[in-house]
């Protein structure tokens, strides 16, 4: 268990408002390998981060950091005095309390968690700690206590989950682990004694739900971990277990966000055996279930029953139900080995979604994520027939061969949405004289339909 603080709805609405002008500020200043809480940036980043770094073989030792209760230990002293936002407002959503069966429980240390600006508040104490070893340990520069070698130490935070890479046992225990403790005291937290350890990367560790390890060939995999895959799992099992009275459509439904969603976070990785024997322990679990559900049925006619042939594979689950209209139709089980193994194009460090220089870097970025996922080819597809397939500026055809970009025409910077209507399909050539010239594009307005043109 672990307590949340939520907000009533009018400091939810001031905590948005002020985070609006914070998370600037916090953007700007953070760590550049941080990538918890942050816009355009996830556990991908973070772990395409990790074979970026452990991809040579000079970092071989690995600290797997864990802080204390980060969110509950935080000093409040150190973020009124550090934190760029009005001190008074912030020292009342501090100190505000919690009712808990009608008692109210008083604050004296942490940020709740629950709270829509408490991650920027903790990005904010913990940003510096790359920037402090960087000073401490620069790239390229050699040292003694590691027999003149570079000592390769490397920070990749994910909110309050850190590892730091070394090049010797000795250089992370005495000198790294005290820098990092010093760090934390200062701002009233600690490492837990028995989480934080020191690994050889070819013993491996676990990150945001991903094994690293350097296998004895040399070769750095990036896999799902164990306990991942058996918390996955425990959970399948647990949701089949406890549907003996549900239909198989009802508990399709119930079982395909979560294979989704697992399976969509672990498609940037070494996952295509994990996702195999995944779907073996499924199918098993679906079957048992079949025979519970029906004792006195032959196997044959349980195939028959939840399993058909589809996509040119044999014995997939599937249920019946009926649309809004009442006509009958199939509901399929997804099955995570379809999920196809794409590596993720890890986000630039330096990168700011609020720095005009990188907007359109960004727009490139979404523009192929959204050209990768369902939704967002759909979305594609519908700017593109509102254009009637014309480029916005130059008014000639996008195709296929000429490419496209995704533009905003008020930029986010300047506070645009994502919605649809404030985005337009240019060709690359002209997004990028748009953003040189820096040219207005409005919205292209199409002729409504038996409105003849003049």
């Amino acid at each position: 268990m672990r307590p949340l603080g939520i907000p009533t709805m009018k400091d939810r609405a001031q905590q948005a408002l002020h985070l609006l002008a914070l998370d600037p500020v916090v953007e700007t200043k953070a760590d550049g390998n941080s990538y918890g809480f942050r816009q355009q940036r996830s556990c991908a980043d973070a772990i395409g981060q990790c074979f970026i770094v452990l991809g040579s073989a000079n970092p071989q030792w690995i600290l797997e950091a864990d802080i204390k209760s980060c969110f509950d230990r935080l000093s409040q002293d150190w973020l009124l005095n550090h934190v760029p936002m009005d001190r008074t407002i912030l020292r009342k959503w501090l100190t505000s309390g919690y009712m808990d069966k009608h008692v109210l429980h008083e604050t004296t240390e942490g940020t709740p968690q629950g709270g829509i600006i408490s991650p920027a508040l903790a990005n904010c104490a913990l940003d510096g700690l790359e920037r402090l070893l960087k000073e401490k340990y620069p790239t390229g520069t050699r040292l003694k206590s590691v027999g003149g070698e570079k000592p390769c130490v490397n920070l990749i935070r994910y909110a309050d989950d850190f590892v730091i890479t070394g090049r010797t046992k000795e250089l992370l225990e005495e000198e790294v682990k005290p820098l990092v403790e010093q760090f934390l005291q200062e701002r009233g937290l600690e490492l837990s004694s028995t989480k934080t350890v020191i690994t050889h990367v070819t013993s491996g560790f676990d990150f945001l739900g991903q094994n690293v390890r350097r296998y004895p060939s040399g070769k750095l995999l990036i896999k799902p971990s164990k306990k991942n895959i058996k918390t996955f799992l425990d959970g399948i099992r647990r949701t089949i277990k406890a549907a003996l009275g549900m239909s198989a459509a009802d508990l399709i439904k119930e079982l395909n966000p979560r294979i989704r969603g697992w399976a969509n976070y672990h498609r940037h990785v070494v996952s295509k055996r994990t996702f195999n024997h995944v779907d073996y322990v499924i199918f098993n679990c679906l079957w048992r279930w079949a025979r519970r559900r029906h004792p006195n049925k032959t196997p044959n006619w349980l195939k028959s029953k939840y399993f058909e042939r589809y996509r040119e594979r044999d014995w997939n689950f599937f249920g019946e139900t009926c649309d809004d209209e009442g006509t009958p139709h199939k509901v399929w089980l997804l099955s995570t080995s379809r999920t196809p193994i794409k590596r993720h194009v890890k986000i630039k460090s330096e990168a700011n979604p609020y720095d005009p220089a990188y907007e359109t870097y960004f727009e490139k970025r979404e523009g192929d994520h959204m050209s990768e996922t369902f939704r967002g080819t759909r979305i594609l597809r519908f700017l593109w027939h509102e254009q009637a397939g014309l480029c916005a500026v130059c008014n000639e055809r996008i195709t296929r061969i000429t490419g496209w970009r995704l533009h905003y025409c008020v930029s986010r910077v300047l506070g645009g949405s994502t919605s649809a209507e404030n985005r337009v399909l240019l060709h690359p050539e002209c997004h990028d004289k748009v953003h040189r010239q820096h040219l207005s594009i409005s919205k292209p307005r199409l002729p409504q339909r038996g409105v003849r043109r003049t």
